[in-house]
């Protein structure tokens, strides 16, 4: 399948056929997104728990696989463990070095319940995770023993995020490969419940002032501590009610928001201090995989010349791009 035609026929499971790039509006499954968001936080926050530390806290995010996302393999003394949420199956499963594997439904439940039954697998595989048991980087933080507020699980809804998602990791992923300076991988940050692919230019950044509901500032100090411009995938929220694709820089040059980028419904979010493509014109575009490339290229584009970033040294010649 060539990239001209991507969006056109994707098979899922055998004998079932979709978009591709599915449509996703926000309003049909905000409380199913609301709950899967604090279940990515409980099953993140094991690995913030556990993880070394990386850079910018790149060990805490988590990757897209062919069923779901993974944590990708985690230390317990000399053992690994991963835990693996399959949106085709709608099943999360702890799987450890040693063979011993423990299951549990996607399903509606509180994640008051999911909280309990997860940690009861974890100590039942002897994993002692030990994890502030509260969501960051949402308004109303309710701690998981006690959330009985989120308990959507709408499984039609979760399949078409992570097909937005999966197909948006492998985009990103060839406009990773553009950039021969350090760029991080294309990963899923449950914090913020995106996905992300961040360059830099090797220039350290002033601090970053924090301020993201219920997240220290010492996170984001860290996470922005050197020059960068990002780019993602976002479902949406209260700024902006619909799924959008971002790209932004930190911090951000004189000049940079008034750049020409593209494609054509691309625009500058004064409240975000962003630009924004919505989802939905790279779903119904001729080519959802050139529309994206082009956003993320542009406003790369825009950052690097604004803020003076070496491109001749950073940049791969395109006669070479992937």
């Amino acid at each position: 399948m060539t990239s001209s035609d991507t969006h056109a026929i994707s098979t899922a499971a055998p004998g079932t056929r979709v978009d591709a790039w599915p449509p996703l509006q926000l309003g049909q499954w905000k409380d199913t997104y609301a709950t899967l968001h604090m279940w990515l936080q409980i099953v993140g926050k094991t690995r913030l728990a556990l993880a070394p530390m990386e850079n910018h806290w790149w060990q805490v995010s988590l990757y897209l696989t062919p069923r779901g996302l993974t944590t990708s393999p985690i230390p317990a003394g000399q053992r690994t463990f991963a835990v693996d949420l399959d949106f085709l199956d709608h099943a999360l499963s702890i799987r450890a070095s040693d063979g011993d594997t423990r299951t549990m439904p996607l399903r509606p439940r509180t994640v008051a319940e999911f909280y309990a039954e997860y940690m009861e697998h974890l100590h039942a595989l002897q994993i002692d995770a030990r994890i502030r048991p509260v969501p960051n980087e949402v308004v109303s933080a309710i701690p998981f023993p006690e959330d009985r507020v989120h308990a959507a699980y709408d499984a039609d809804a979760a399949t078409r995020c992570w097909q937005i998602l999966r197909q948006a990791d492998r985009v990103l992923k060839r406009f990773r490969g553009r950039f021969l300076g350090k760029a991080s991988p294309v990963h899923f940050f449950w914090g913020s419940f995106d996905l992300a692919e961040t360059r830099f230019s090797g220039r350290r950044a002033p601090p970053h002032p924090g301020g993201a509901p219920n997240c220290p500032d010492y996170v984001m100090i860290e996470a922005y501590s050197h020059e960068c411009s990002s780019c993602g995938f976002w479902p949406g929220g209260d700024a902006i009610p619909e799924p959008v694709f971002y790209a932004y820089t930190y911090p951000e040059p004189a000049g940079y928001r008034d750049r020409r980028i593209g494609p054509a419904a691309a625009y500058y979010h004064q409240g975000m201090g962003e630009f924004i493509l919505p989802y939905e014109a790279v779903r119904t575009a001729a080519s959802p995989d050139d529309a994206l490339l082009e956003f993320v290229q542009s406003t790369y584009e825009a950052a690097a010349d604004a803020a003076r970033w070496d491109r001749q040294a950073l940049d791969r010649p395109p006669a070479e791009w992937p």
